[in-house]
């Protein structure tokens, strides 16, 4: 079980208290893209830089891309520089409390070759452990930009996927809610629906009521169960653009199921080509 990529609330105050990491906050909207930075401003773990989604974790959307695009490495870079990264510095990320966007920060520092973790539960549990908060935007100094190269091995893009529809060697898991994928709802995208064959485990069942993850074991058992056989290594993870499918693929690593891999333009970059095919239904 992969246990060192989550810490808890006391695990990251030790952290911090002992200066061994650099924690990041990831709140963030779809509807209101500023709110995140506004609440991080009003409170957020002592110390934590800030990280948006559209801005940091992300490149512009162009006309044959999903809505969240991974980061021009350049840019990533100078960017982790400014909040004070450099490398050996273990990055801690969260969110308001389900990590459904700290996760995409967690696998863009894999992909990029740096070890990372989530603070389990986010801020919620950093608040209900009794530990303070911190207004305003800390003080902190720059490092010197490293430069960043992808593992593209880690991904899998849209011709690829669509090689293989119906040959079995790729199983798409999709992160969306289930009214998403079976195409009843969609709030976000053009059409509804989701990639013929794909398999749906919304990204909170990875969670228990508190919005911790679920023990390592327990999560083994549901991925086991879902995917019936199919090799851990065919699982490519999507959902809407690239966000919420790093979480099932953080619920997999955590589990121990390690070697799946992120379609990064997802549903939203699937769907740019309308002769692609769709399915809908549950």
């Amino acid at each position: 079980m992969n246990a060192n990529i989550l810490v808890s609330a006391a695990e990251l105050e030790r952290l911090l208290n002992e200066a061994q990491c650099l924690v990041v906050d990831c709140r963030f909207e779809l509807s209101d893209p500023r709110k995140g930075r506004g609440e991080w401003l009003a409170g957020h773990v002592p110390g934590a830089a800030y990280a948006n989604l559209d801005d940091n974790l992300s490149s512009p959307v162009h006309d044959h891309t999903g809505r969240h695009p991974l980061p021009d490495p350049g840019r990533f870079a100078a960017w982790l520089a400014s909040i004070g990264w450099a490398p050996g510095t273990l990055l801690v990320a969260y969110d308001e409390g389900s990590n459904a966007l700290a996760a995409r920060l967690w696998w863009l520092m894999r992909y990029f070759g740096y070890s990372s973790a989530l603070l389990d539960g986010g801020l919620a549990a950093w608040v209900a452990s009794g530990r303070p908060l911190e207004a305003g935007e800390p003080e902190r100094q720059a490092r010197e930009s490293v430069s960043l190269k992808g593992a593209p091995q880690l991904t899998v893009d849209t011709a690829t996927i669509l090689e293989h529809l119906g040959s079995g060697e790729l199983q798409v898991l999709d992160a969306r809610a289930g009214p998403r994928f079976s195409g009843d709802v969609e709030p976000l995208d053009s059409r509804g629906g989701h990639i013929p064959g794909a398999l749906n485990r919304p990204f909170g069942s990875n969670l228990e009521a508190n919005g911790r993850f679920k023990p390592p074991g327990a999560l083994r058992e549901e991925f086991a169960a879902l995917l019936g056989g199919r090799p851990r290594e065919s699982v490519v993870h999507s959902c809407g653009s690239g966000v919420t499918a790093c979480h099932n693929l953080f619920a997999m690593e955590l589990a121990g199921l390690t070697g799946s891999r992120l379609y990064p333009g997802s549903w939203s970059e699937w769907i740019r080509d309308p002769d692609r095919p769709i399915e809908t239904g549950a």
